[in-house]
């Protein structure tokens, strides 16, 4: 434990001022990108037609174990009720689910943009303290010289990297799970209203 705890404060020393938020900000994003993956669990691997035959029958109606599972409760609760626009309350009532599929996207991808800047922000500091000691011609001081201000331009350019890049990737795949999700909330609504479409048709014109 105490070698890790060392680890890290070397890591803290080498990086210099830039180290603090970069892992700061490797926390959150990496908090953010957890909380996203279980937003977007969609629930019961079933088709959304076969979802909604189940959730049709009074006793398949509890307990919806994803995003998609509580969108179809809640969007047959509004069939239920018979409202004049079935589309318009369905929109409604869905809204706080296509909104579950963007929770903290904008976070993480802050994130990922701004941790090369960091990252750079310390190479560059890095850079600047390399020059001084060349042009003091001191090849070792109190914060490292030329080698100390070289490995901070290095490191702080790895790390703002190691943290952007898997941050991209998992978010790219995210954002995918995100968009199949928000078209499955689309064919609930599409469905819906055709089958109340149909069942108010043949109520008029028995």
């Amino acid at each position: 434990m105490g070698a890790f705890i060392q680890e890290i404060i070397d890591y803290f020393r080498v990086g210099g001022f830039v180290m603090p938020p970069l892992f700061l900000a490797t926390f959150v994003m990496w908090y953010a990108i957890g909380i996203r993956w279980a937003e977007l669990r969609r629930g019961s691997k079933h088709s959304v037609r076969e979802l909604i035959r189940r959730y049709q029958r009074p006793k398949g109606r509890h307990a919806p174990g994803g995003l998609i599972d509580g969108a179809i409760v809640e969007s047959l609760d509004v069939v239920e009720s018979q409202p004049p626009n079935l589309r318009l309350w369905l929109d409604d009532r869905l809204a706080i689910f296509e909104r579950r599929t963007k929770t903290h996207r904008a976070l993480i991808m802050s994130i990922v943009a701004t941790a090369p800047i960091l990252g750079l922000l310390g190479t560059v500091s890095g850079m600047i303290e390399t020059f001084d000691a060349l042009g003091d011609m001191t090849l070792f001081s109190q914060s490292g010289g030329i080698a100390g201000g070289i490995s901070q331009a290095l490191f702080t350019t790895q790390m703002g990297l190691g943290v952007a890049i898997p941050g991209l990737i998992i978010s790219r795949l995210l954002d995918r799970k995100a968009l199949r999700l928000r078209q499955e909330l689309g064919q609930v609504k599409d469905i819906l209203c055709a089958e109340y479409r149909t069942s108010k048709t043949l109520v008029t014109f028995p």
